[in-house]
């Protein structure tokens, strides 16, 4: 169902998100919405609004704040936010208000004001780019009183679905699983035809994280450093990473630096959401390790975006759509370390149970299959494996369940 949000739009209606938040519609409880710039929190947002009214909520009751838009980028102080607010309320005597303040963070000290109608009765939504809106400030003063959404952009299911709600022409799911990878999920994209257009407006988002959320508001004394660092973090998506391996290899280009201005760089890129840090968790010490972690990108298209070479590694892309899938849907992610062997997930799940998953493009060959299995081999605990691939067959064989991918990101098979 589309939603007419009363904006002279109409919004793709991104259920995935909005049946997590719906049960705190009405609640005093601040709902903050993150994720990278340009993933699509401002719809979320929007399609919210069109669901309460459409419910029966009097539109005089939403106040609708989008902060980094005309008429309202001059609003850089509390008090001008809350003058703004209190000039849009009706001065009718509602029950209940709906705050909705989009790109919160352009506001210094933004905290008081959210407080202040909140304690009020109001139900507050944030939308952020950036977790600076989850500083240790403001989770200090918010501490009990919000609840976080991690938003990403769109998954291949969504994708799909975007697409026919553009009417766009959507062909077999191999082919779209192909185009997707490459292309990658950033809502707006799609309104684009060529792939050119495409990976420019994605490389455009790249640019104005980096000028918006990174450089605004951290000094960068180093840019040219930090978009090598950025390059390689990038370049490396799925990758077992050491910080020792980025100054090798920039010190072979004459690069010198210190790992701690790696470390602040890398704190930074997972600050703006362009990557996730996937730690390692030692399966025989019980203990989670602090190095040889892998980053996964927020959307594949941040990689092709910025590389002339647009062919797929499709093994890495893969690991990296599977991590996303499983942190988008709950589950607790970490890269299996056993002895000198790897376990691509160990997987803790929303019920807190847990479950091993080895992702490979394709088990066809024995060699393949016999590297895939291995690690398995080592585990001696009862919890369920999966291997899931791009293969069409299903398969059962020493305890391990084989999952169809496109089957699983489509919701047609599932993980516990």
């Amino acid at each position: 169902m589309v939603y007419n949000c009363g904006m002279r739009e109409k919004i793709y209606p991104r259920e995935k998100y909005l049946k997590k938040i719906r049960p705190f519609f009405d609640s005093d409880v601040v709902k903050v919405i993150t994720g990278i710039r340009r993933c699509g929190k401002s719809c979320i947002l929007k399609s919210i609004i069109a669901e309460l009214i459409a419910n029966g909520v009097d539109k005089s009751q939403i106040i609708y704040i989008p902060l980094d838009r005309k008429g309202y980028k001059d609003i850089k102080l509390p008090e001008q936010l809350e003058s703004r607010i209190d000039s849009m309320l009706s001065g009718t005597d509602f029950e209940k208000y709906y705050l909705f303040i989009d790109e919160v963070q352009n506001v210094k000290g933004f905290e008081s004001v959210v407080l202040a109608y909140q304690e009020e009765g109001f139900s507050v939504f944030l939308t952020g780019s950036n977790s600076y809106l989850l500083s240790d400030e403001i989770t200090t003063k918010l501490t009990g009183r919000y609840v976080k959404f991690e938003t990403l952009p769109l998954d291949f299911k969504e994708y799909l679905e975007m697409k026919q709600f553009l009417k766009k022409e959507v062909e077999d799911y191999d082919k779209e699983f192909m185009k997707y990878m490459l292309e990658g999920g950033f809502p707006k994209s799609l309104e684009f035809d060529d792939l050119s257009a495409r990976q420019l407006y994605t490389k455009s988002v790249v640019e104005e994280i980096f000028n918006k959320d990174i450089k605004k508001r951290k000094r960068i004394k180093n840019p040219m450093l930090f978009e090598r660092v950025q390059s390689f973090i990038v370049n490396n998506y799925s990758s077992p990473f050491s910080i020792q391996s980025l100054l090798k290899a920039l010190d072979k280009v004459g690069v010198k630096t210190k790992a701690i201005t790696v470390h602040s760089y890398i704190a930074e890129l997972k600050k703006a959401k362009i990557i996730y840090e996937c730690n390692r968790f030692d399966l025989k010490s019980k203990k989670s390790l602090n190095r040889d972690q892998k980053y996964y990108l927020a959307d594949l298209s941040i990689y092709f975006s910025n590389n002339t070479d647009n062919s797929l590694n499709i093994g890495s892309s893969l690991e990296n759509m599977v991590y996303l899938y499983l942190v988008s849907n709950g589950y607790e992610v970490s890269v299996g370390r056993i002895g000198n062997m790897e376990c691509d997930f160990i997987v803790r799940t929303p019920s807190q149970g847990y479950c091993y998953i080895q992702v490979t493009y394709s088990l066809m060959s024995d060699e393949l299959k016999e590297r895939e299995y291995r690690p398995f081999r080592s585990i001696k605990d009862g919890y369920p494996r999966f291997i899931i691939s791009l293969d069409k067959y299903r398969s059962q064989q020493e305890g391990v369940n084989h999952i169809n991918a496109i089957d699983l990101f489509l919701g047609k098979v599932s993980l516990p």
